[in-house]
Order: structure tokens, then sequence, then C-alpha cells
């Protein structure tokens, strides 16, 4: 039975963090599938079909390159059991721990269908910078039958939010980067990157 990684994220762009965290995770599972995802609570600066290939680029810049890190687009749903339960048809058997970070600890409990979900997957929490996991939150989890482990890493101090307001190219690896040149994206009206 393998130990699977489920991380499924807005990838708009894809940052350095993205990637800090699937090294991280490609250590420490038999594999990672990772996928972009249209976030019912958020809205996004680039389509779907862009955000999946940046993941694409961002898997194949990492280095030195780690076999275990699959992109899986087929498993893009906005409701994660959705995708837990495409993932499962292809991996019976196997053990899913359904990765997130500590941002969204407080949203799980709204997610669609959200006891069927915990009693399908364990879920590992990333702190990221900024957003403090709440002992409340970890409890509600629990009540709600979520086994819940809190990586012992922490997120880098980057997200894809702030290249699109402050239009900063530092979080963004140059593989990605290329890509948003490429492709004109997130031009804001007066031509700059936003």
């Amino acid at each position: 039975m393998s130990r699977i990684a489920l991380f499924g994220t807005s990838a708009d762009p894809p940052t350095e963090g993205h990637q800090s965290i699937l090294t991280q995770l490609a250590q420490k599972f038999d594999r990672v599938l990772v996928w972009a995802a249209d976030n019912p609570f958020k809205s996004h600066g680039a389509s779907l079909d862009h955000r999946q290939a940046m993941l694409f680029v961002l898997i194949n810049s990492i280095y030195p390159p780690r076999n275990n890190i699959l992109l899986k687009p087929e498993l893009s749903s906005r409701r994660t059991i959705e995708t837990v339960h495409q993932a499962r048809k292809s991996w019976l058997n196997d053990h899913f721990t359904l990765v997130i970070g500590s941002d969204l600890v407080s949203q799980i409990p709204r997610w669609y269908k959200i006891n069927d979900l915990l009693g399908e997957v364990n879920l590992l929490v990333v702190p990221r910078p900024g957003y403090d996991i709440e002992d409340s939150d970890l409890a509600k989890l629990r009540e709600l039958g979520g086994k819940v482990a809190i990586a012992n890493w922490q997120g880098l101090p980057v997200s894809s939010t702030d290249f699109r307001q402050a239009g900063d190219p530092h979080p963004i690896p140059a593989a990605v980067a290329d890509y948003i040149a490429r492709q004109n994206l997130y031009q804001s009206s007066s031509g700059q990157q936003s």
C-alpha cells in the first residue's frame, strides 16, 4: 500500500512556496499527486488550463528531479470529495493524505460532504507565515472525524496573491515567470503585471 499526498492548489501562479511544498512532500510520500483547482472561495487571475500548464513547468523545474511528483489535471474539481473519488479509481487500496495550507483550516468544515471526505483521507496542514493554526479549528476538524497532522516544516513567506497584486516577480520560479511572460498573463490595464 502506497502513501499518496494529494495537493490541489489554485496555482495562480505557482510560486517558490508551492515548489518547496512539493519537494518536501516528495521526500515523505511514495507519490505526490498535484493539480490546479478552482477554489469556489477564490477568484482566479488565469484560466485553469494556464494554471495546470504552469504547474507542469514548476514540477519540471524542480532540481534534482522528483519522479514521484505527478501532475494529474483530471483530479481537478471544485469539490475535494470528487477529487478523492477520482484518485481512488487509479489507486484503489492506497492511503491518501490531503495536504492543505494553514490558511484553509477554518474553511474546511464548510466543504462539500466534509464528513465523507474526512472519512477517506488524513489531513496534513502546512503552516504558512501569517496564518496561525487555531486549536479550536483543529478541534472542530477532529470532532468531524478528521485525522489531522501538522507538518514539521513551514511554507515559504510568499504568495500568489502578493504577486498578482504587487507584480513582484521574486517568489515566482524563473521557468514559471518565462511562461507568464510568453502567455502575457496577469496583465493590468496599464500593461504591467499585476
